[in-house]
């Protein structure tokens, strides 16, 4: 072996033993006695607030919220959940309107009750851990489709197949409910997006952006497949081959779908895997390889 090959080694050596000691401190979950006070005053929790009161203006002048309807959360933590207040238009959201609630729905910092929703929000917390913020609102044409208990046709567009897939249906239940926020659980793990059958629709991501996104994705979609099928031509499916592609490119970005099999959640968050520090591994001695 040469001296290159030696110093190579060992820069990759050094390199692989830095990786994992971040990874490890990554893999420390956080101090569980932050007080609710520290949490809802936090950096953190300024961007949340501020994402949310974004995102509720952006559903407002989409008209996919009306009157005091629709909600939104983003997790804060491994312990709190920041949601929008009950009876007020997410057009007029201000940082003092956001509540925090724990796991339980209890309400700990803020000056408004929280939404009515939460529990539907919760639940779809405790059973994905990949779900990061929850959306909810009345996009009218997909609302249109849940009014029907159903769900658009698959197969025409990529952008849907992409984002979304398959959108499920949950049975209608009283909203506000508990009843109503486990109409959600079987479904929870395959789809970022569950109509809600004579409701509106909630989704899911790993941001409160994120999720609006998918809101206007489907949206889109329902409004693109009715005004298709008032052409009075065929509609054009994607072919199998290219269903198959896109389900490729899904598995790689981890976005959920039914085809796709059951999504494979992390039971820990932050958890790495060796393939993962290897792939970091290579990541960092490249780069340094190109400062070189």
């Amino acid at each position: 072996m040469d001296k290159n090959q030696i110093v190579e080694q060992t820069s990759v050596s050094q390199v692989r033993k830095v990786v994992q000691a971040v990874v490890e401190v990554l893999r420390e979950p956080p101090a569980a006695d932050i007080s609710p006070s520290v949490a809802a005053n936090s950096f953190e929790a300024d961007s949340l607030r501020a994402e949310m009161i974004a995102v509720g203006r952006k559903l407002w002048q989409r008209q996919y919220v009306d009157g005091n309807g629709g909600n939104i959360s983003a997790r804060l933590g491994s312990k709190y959940v920041l949601c929008t207040p009950t009876m007020m238009s997410k057009g007029d959201l201000v940082p003092a309107d956001i509540c925090l609630s724990d796991l339980d729905g209890n309400i700990l910092a803020g000056d408004r009750m929280r939404t009515s929703e939460i529990l539907l929000h919760l639940e779809i917390y405790k059973a994905n851990p990949l779900a990061r913020a929850v959306l909810h609102c009345h996009p009218p044409h997909a609302t249109a489709f849940a009014m029907t208990g159903s769900a658009p046709p698959n197969g025409y567009l990529a952008e849907y197949e992409f984002f979304i897939g398959i959108a499920a249906v949950a049975p209608y239940e009283t909203p506000g409910t508990q009843a109503f926020a486990e109409t959600v659980l079987p479904f929870v793990q395959d789809h970022n997006a569950i109509l809600l059958a004579n409701h509106g629709a909630v989704f899911w991501s790993d941001t409160v952006t994120h999720a609006e996104w998918l809101a206007e994705v489907l949206d889109t979609y329902c409004r693109n497949w009715v005004i298709a099928r008032q052409i009075g031509r065929p509609l054009q499916a994607i072919s199998d081959d290219k269903i198959v592609e896109l389900m490729a490119l899904k598995r790689r970005m981890g976005l959920p779908d039914p085809r796709l099999g059951r999504v494979q959640v992390a039971t820990q968050e932050g958890t790495v895997n060796e393939g993962e520090i290897e792939r970091l591994v290579e990541r960092v001695v490249a780069r340094l390889e190109d400062r070189g």
